[in-house]
């Protein structure tokens, strides 16, 4: 029987940054107190300096806990039709209210056909609406390949 192999660093490796930069969606957990975490599927990047960056809504339920408390954790995993792997980072937080609109236009450029018109307007709509950049700094990063 082969066994995975698991490991635990607190920074991304060259390899983990480009399985990261792969067009896959990432789980956000926030820190949620006594309520059960709840993940949520994400578009993120991964910076050349090791962070993870999502946006999103400043007002929206992401936002509220992780002002309460800063914890979060995303996790990667490889497609169904892949070998097994899954990269989890997990660490404390900062809300930026800067970059966002750059970043959602790098990662919709990531995940849809911009040449879709569809597509393009949708992006357009985005970049319309307000946004914050949440921050993941990394003080836990596993991973695991089978």
């Amino acid at each position: 029987m082969h066994r995975g192999m698991s490991t635990a660093t607190d920074r991304l490796s060259a390899d983990d940054l480009a399985f990261l930069a792969r067009p896959l969606h990432g789980f956000l957990t926030t820190a949620a107190g006594p309520q059960p975490p709840q993940p949520r599927p994400v578009w993120f990047e991964a910076t050349a300096d090791g962070e993870i960056q999502i946006f999103t809504g400043p007002d929206t339920v992401k936002i509220r806990r992780l002002r309460r408390d800063a914890r979060a954790s995303i996790v990667v995993a490889t497609p169904a039709s892949e070998r097994e792997g899954w990269i989890s980072v997990a660490g404390r937080t900062t809300v930026e209210t800067d970059g966002a609109h750059d970043l959602a236009a790098r990662l919709a450029a990531r995940y849809w056909d911009l040449d879709d018109p569809t597509r393009a307007a949708e992006l357009a709509a985005i970049l319309e609406d307000d946004w914050v950049r949440i921050v993941l700094h990394p003080e836990t990063v596993r991973r695991f390949t089978f």
